[in-house]
């Protein structure tokens, strides 16, 4: 159990880091290295509630480069596709989601790091807002995944590193706080998240501040690269993981 919890601790700051630097992340890597030492149905709900604490701390102290007309409208389309996600995290094929969602990650990592895609949005767009907005909420309410499609839509808007990682909490915040209510409605908050939640506050608070500063330290140019880099990273792990639970 010690070992559970340590290894809990060193997880979560990484997460947080990984979060609190590039705006969003900390589930693309927290959710699939919990789950090889704690049940899915629980490392799902302590990321979503690390994902409240980082968001409001964040949106605290950055709350003035929020693009709020861009947040409201990714929260209002994300609601509905939230209770979707939670049903197929109850009813789904675990194997196939993930390998699907690391498969599609994958996929668009490589196109956006190598394709010559030139399209952007000057201003904010309903349609794409609607489409990333609800991918969002879907992808969230099955593995607190939000960040993908917010991906996209921040890089068609060309936001800077600050206002990317800023908007994206105001997002996050009321965004995660449906999804903890969904969580609790269906009994997925339980007495072993709650207290691997409590193990990860030492590790999270630190994780927050040391990305802030790095956040501030990223040049526009390269910041996306970054982004894309660590997906494409992260959709690998997620189809390995998947092929080896098949073999064994």
């Amino acid at each position: 159990m010690d070992l559970v919890f340590l290894y809990i601790f060193i997880i979560s700051f990484i997460a947080t880091l990984v979060r609190s630097t590039f705006g969003f992340g900390e589930s693309l890597v927290a959710v699939p290295l919990l789950s090889i030492f704690i049940p899915i149905g629980v490392a799902v709900p302590l990321s979503v509630l690390i994902s409240v604490l980082v968001a409001l701390v964040v949106v605290i102290q950055d709350h003035s480069k929020i693009q709020l007309n861009s947040a409201k409208w990714l929260i209002l389309f994300a609601i509905p596709g939230i209770p979707i996600g939670l049903l197929i995290l109850i009813y789904g094929n675990e194997l196939w989601v993930k390998t699907g969602l690391g498969t599609l990650i994958i996929l668009y990592s490589l196109y956006a790091m190598f394709g010559k895609n030139t399209f952007r949005l000057d201003t904010d767009n309903k349609a794409w807002l609607f489409i990333c907005g609800f991918l969002s909420g879907v992808l969230g309410g099955v593995y607190g995944l939000n960040g993908p499609p917010l991906v996209i839509y921040g890089n068609m808007r060309k936001w800077s590193p600050k206002d990317f990682r800023a908007t994206l909490q105001g997002y996050f915040l009321p965004a995660s706080l449906i999804g903890v209510t969904g969580y609790i409605f269906k009994g997925l908050i339980t007495t072993e998240a709650l207290k691997y939640f409590m193990v990860s506050l030492p590790a999270v608070f630190p994780a927050i501040f040391l990305g802030r500063y790095l956040n501030h330290k990223l040049n526009n140019s390269s910041f996306f690269k970054y982004v894309y880099g660590g997906l494409l990273l992260i959709g690998i792990f997620l189809v390995i993981l998947c092929l080896f639970n098949i073999k064994t």
